[in-house]
């Protein structure tokens, strides 16, 4: 008997010992920088972040291969040194083609509770693929890519490591995903005065025109909630009287919903120029113009769309202060910019 429970013993150690070095390393939690001012980060439990997933989902962010010319990547649209936005008013697929609408900053965007202007995804697992078959953008597929990668041992060691499996549409999806949800915008010079304490971080103007952003005289924060500086609801300023881009009308079918469009984040507002929906405002001081004039009056317009008559040194102090939520370690951060 005692023989036999040491022939087991021996036989259970060779087993353990050929069965671990069989088995991946536990994965490795990638460590994400929340401040403590900003809100929970909600991340599905199917898609946790890791090192292996981030870096993958980075890898493929900035992948040409995933268009069909091999010519545009996510990245293509969204330049890091323009808060990942890409500086033209309608974003430009293989070939040149117009796309429908301009390219919005993705500081943040883990935060957001749906995607695209017009709020039509819900998670960005699914929003990470929709480029990809878009004929206006990669006008690619899943497959296609898989082909051209089928070879590729870097890759296939990068979705092991990341996903326990050979490459497929589920891992390019939540990889990028993954590393979307890094990109997190919250070292400003607004932050710096308000959240951590640096009194000196603003000037006397930028101090006025926080003031006026704040006040009921422009009512900026009633849609520019911070610390995102959006409450992610949809809704008209009165830019056209007649909109050609239906907004989040073209996903409820509402009429009470045409020309309503995400508010967007102010974050970083100063790089993402130009503006709207459709990029039809070149700089900010137009922007301001625009919110100043109280809109164009359209039916469904927001009732906080209201003529704001300010002189010109308010229109300064404001601009100087907008000029306070960019965040130059977010535009520069390494970890953030093209690997490949």
């Amino acid at each position: 008997m005692n023989l036999q429970k040491h022939i087991f013993s021996i036989v259970g150690s060779v087993f353990l010992l050929v069965s671990s070095g069989c088995q991946t390393d536990e994965p490795v939690p990638y460590q994400l920088d929340i401040p403590n001012w900003f809100p929970q980060l909600e991340i599905p439990a199917e898609n946790q972040l890791t090192k292996a997933r981030v870096e993958l989902g980075r890898k493929l962010f900035y992948e040409p291969l995933l268009s069909l010319d091999s010519s545009v990547s996510c990245g293509t649209c969204h330049l890091q040194e323009k808060a990942f936005t890409d500086g033209i008013p309608i974003s430009l697929g293989i070939n040149d083609a117009v796309g429908l609408r301009n390219a919005p900053t993705l500081a943040n965007i883990g935060f957001a509770p749906y995607f695209f202007h017009d709020g039509g995804v819900f998670t960005l697992e699914l929003q990470s693929q929709q480029p990809i078959f878009s004929v206006d953008e990669m006008r690619f597929s899943i497959a296609g890519f898989l082909k051209r990668i089928e070879n590729d041992g870097k890759y296939k060691r990068m979705f092991r490591e990341a996903y326990d499996r050979e490459p497929d549409a589920f891992g390019i999806s939540r990889a990028i995903a993954s590393f979307e949800r890094t990109l997190i915008s919250a070292d400003s010079r607004f932050d710096q005065f308000e959240y951590q304490g640096i009194s000196d971080a603003l000037s006397d103007q930028e101090q006025r025109g926080k003031q006026l952003f704040f006040s009921e005289q422009t009512k900026c924060s009633n849609c520019h909630e911070p610390p995102l500086f959006t409450n992610y609801e949809f809704e008209n300023i009165g830019l056209y009287l007649n909109y050609s881009d239906s907004g989040r009308a073209r996903i409820s079918h509402l009429a009470a919903d045409n020309g309503k469009f995400k508010v967007p984040t102010l974050r970083n507002i100063e790089l993402t120029a130009p503006y709207m929906h459709n990029g039809s405002i070149q700089t900010l001081e137009e922007v301001i113009e625009h919110f100043n004039s109280g809109g164009v009056g359209h039916p469904n317009q927001s009732e906080e769309m209201l003529p704001l008559n300010l002189s010109s040194q308010q229109k300064a102090d404001l601009l100087a202060f907008l000029k306070t939520l960019t965040d130059q370690s977010f535009v520069s951060d390494s970890e953030l910019s093209n690997p490949n």
